[in-house]
C-alpha cells in the first residue's frame, strides 16, 4: 500500500494535523492501492495562510520571471510524463497508452499554451488608442482556491495552476479525492521545479471538508471549480458570503447534429467514438446524437457496429480500448441510468446493463446505444458520464437546433455537413460554448467553458489567465516630454 498522507504546504511535504484515512482505489480490480489523508481545518488553514504570506512577493515578480518559473515546470513535467501517466491509468482507469497520448500530454500543452498567452499579454494598455493618461492595467487577483476533478485530472490541474501562476496569483489546490495520486506527482513536480515557498500549495480532501473550507474561506479572493453542477452552485453559494469571484466549468450533454450531406459513416462513426472516449466520463462528450431522418436508420447501423467494434480492458494493458469507470458508485449510476432507459422505452441497440463479456471484476460498463430516444427522455437530459450514446432523428434545421439547445447545459455541440454555409449559419444558433465541425480539434490555448448551466467563466490561454486577474483603472499619469 502507498503512502501519501502528506500535504505539500508552504514549499515542504508536512504531515497532516488530525484528518481521517482515505484509501484510493484501482478501478480495474477494485482494491485499495494507496491511502491519503483528508485534509483538516487546520491543515488547509495552513495552507491558506502559506499562500496569502507569499502572495505579495509573487505578484510583484514579472512576467518574465513567472514564464521562467512556467518553463521550469514545464521541464520536469516532460521529465515526469511516464510516472503521470501511470499515475491517471492507475487512479481513474484510462487505458496507458491513452493516458500517456492524451491525459498525461494536455498538461504539457497547456503549460506551453500559457507560456505563449504569458509572454502576448498585455499587461497596461491605454483605454483606447491616441488618448494619454487613461489606463488599464492588469493585477494578481489574490490567493486562489483550485477544486479540480477526477476525469481529466491533469488536463484541469494543469489549466487552473498554470493559468494562476502566469497572473500572480498563489493558490490551494484541492484535487479529487478519488484521483489524488497524478495530483502528488504533479505537487512533486512544482517542488522539483524550485517554485517559491508558498505560492503552490496542496491540500489533499473532499468537497463537504477541504472545499467548503476553501469555498467561504476570507483569505480565499478567487474560486476556480471544475465538477457538477449541483456542487458548482453550492460552491457558488458558499462563495456569495465574501463576494469571490467564481469561476466555474461544470457539466454537459452536449449535442452532435449530423446531417445527411456529411460523409455519413465516417461522421457516424468519429461521434460515436468520441461519445466513448475515457469510457463517456468527459464533461464535452457528445452523448445526443440527432440525425437527420433520411440519414437516421444507417446512422444507427453504424453507431452500433462501432460500439460492437469498442474493445474494454484493463487499462495497463497497452492499445486501443476504453477503461473502468471511475468508482463504484460511478458504476452504479451508469448502470442505473442504462436501465432507465429501456424502462422508458428507447432501443437499445448495442450494449446494456453489466459489465463485459470476459470481465467479472472492476467496474468496467458496456459501450451502449440507444435509438429512438424522444427529448423528454433521462438519458436524453442527465449527464451520464459513462459510455452511453442516446440517438434521435429531426427532419428540419430548425427542429435540430431547437432540440440541440434543449438542455440546461450548453458546454459543446458538434456539427457534421458537407455544407459551409450550414455549418456556419447553424453554429451561429447554437447555444454552447465551443462548436466544432466536422471532427475539427480544438486547437492549444482555445478558451474552454460553456453557458447556461454548464458554467462561468473560461479555461486555456489568455482567457484563462484572465479569470485570475482584476483590472485597475488609472488616469492621470501623462509621460512628460
Amino acid at each position: 500500500m502507498i503512502d501519501k498522507r502528506n500535504h505539500y504546504i508552504d514549499g515542504a511535504w508536512v504531515a497532516a494535523q488530525g484528518g481521517a484515512d482515505f484509501p484510493v482505489f484501482n478501478p480495474a480490480t477494485e482494491e485499495p492501492f494507496a491511502t491519503i489523508s483528508l485534509g483538516s481545518k487546520a491543515d488547509t488553514e495552513a495552507a491558506i495562510m502559506a499562500a496569502r504570506a507569499a502572495f505579495p512577493a509573487w505578484s510583484a515578480t514579472t512576467p518574465e520571471m513567472r514564464g521562467d518559473v512556467l518553463k521550469r515546470i514545464l521541464a520536469a513535467y516532460e521529465a515526469r510524463t511516464e510516472d503521470m501517466a501511470k499515475a491517471i491509468s492507475t487512479e481513474m482507469g484510462a487505458p496507458i497508452d491513452m493516458s500517456i497520448a492524451d491525459q498525461a500530454a494536455s498538461g504539457r500543452g497547456h503549460l506551453k499554451a500559457f507560456i505563449r498567452a504569458l509572454d502576448a499579454f498585455e499587461w497596461t494598455r491605454p483605454n483606447r488608442p491616441g488618448i494619454e493618461g487613461q489606463d488599464l492595467v492588469h493585477e494578481a487577483a489574490g490567493v486562489a482556491a483550485l477544486i479540480t476533478p477526477w476525469n481529466w485530472p491533469m488536463n484541469q490541474v494543469v489549466l487552473k495552476v498554470g493559468a494562476a501562476l502566469a497572473a500572480g496569483c498563489t493558490m490551494v489546490l484541492k484535487p479529487s479525492e478519488i484521483a489524488p495520486m497524478s495530483s502528488i506527482v504533479f505537487a512533486e513536480i512544482m517542488d522539483e521545479a524550485d517554485v517559491p515557498a508558498g505560492v503552490f500549495n496542496m491540500v489533499n480532501g473532499d468537497g463537504v471538508g477541504v472545499g467548503s473550507i476553501l469555498s467561504a474561506h476570507p483569505q480565499i479572493d478567487v474560486v476556480s471549480f471544475t465538477g457538477s453542477t449541483r456542487a458548482g452552485i453550492l460552491i457558488s453559494k458558499a462563495a456569495a458570503d465574501t463576494v469571490k469571484t467564481v469561476s466555474l466549468e461544470l457539466g454537459g450533454k452536449s449535442p452532435n447534429l449530423v446531417f445527411a450531406d456529411s460523409d455519413l459513416d465516417a461522421a457516424v462513426a468519429r461521434g460515436t467514438s468520441f461519445c466513448f472516449a475515457n469510457t463517456g466520463q468527459s464533461c464535452n462528450a457528445a452523448t445526443r446524437m440527432l440525425v437527420e431522418r433520411s440519414a437516421y436508420e444507417r446512422a444507427v447501423e453504424v453507431a452500433k457496429a462501432t460500439a460492437e467494434a469498442t474493445s474494454v480492458d484493463m487499462p495497463d494493458k497497452p492499445g486501443n480500448h476504453i477503461g473502468p469507470l471511475v468508482s463504484q458508485a460511478q458504476f452504479d449510476k451508469v448502470q442505473k441510468l442504462i436501465q432507465t432507459g429501456i424502462d422508458e422505452g428507447a432501443r437499445l441497440v448495442a450494449g446494456g446493463t453489466g459489465r463485459p463479456e470476459g470481465l467479472n471484476r472492476g467496474w468496467f460498463a458496456r459501450p451502449t446505444v440507444f435509438a429512438d430516444a424522444t427529448p423528454d427522455m433521462t438519458i436524453m437530459r442527465e449527464e451520464i458520464f459513462g459510455p452511453v450514446l442516446a440517438m434521435m432523428p429531426f427532419d428540419t434545421e430548425d427542429e435540430a437546433i431547437a432540440l440541440a439547445n434543449d438542455t440546461p447545459y450548453g458546454l459543446a455541440a458538434y456539427i457534421q455537413t458537407g455544407s459551409t454555409d450550414r455549418a456556419r449559419r447553424v453554429a451561429s444558433k447554437l447555444r454552447a460554448g465551443m462548436i466544432q465541425v466536422n471532427g475539427a480539434h480544438r486547437a492549444s490555448g482555445m478558451p474552454f467553458g460553456g453557458y447556461k448551466q454548464s458554467g462561468v467563466g473560461r479555461e486555456g490561454g489568455a482567457f484563462g489567465i484572465e479569470e485570475f486577474l482584476e483590472v485597475k483603472t488609472v488616469s492621470g499619469i501623462v509621460e512628460a516630454g
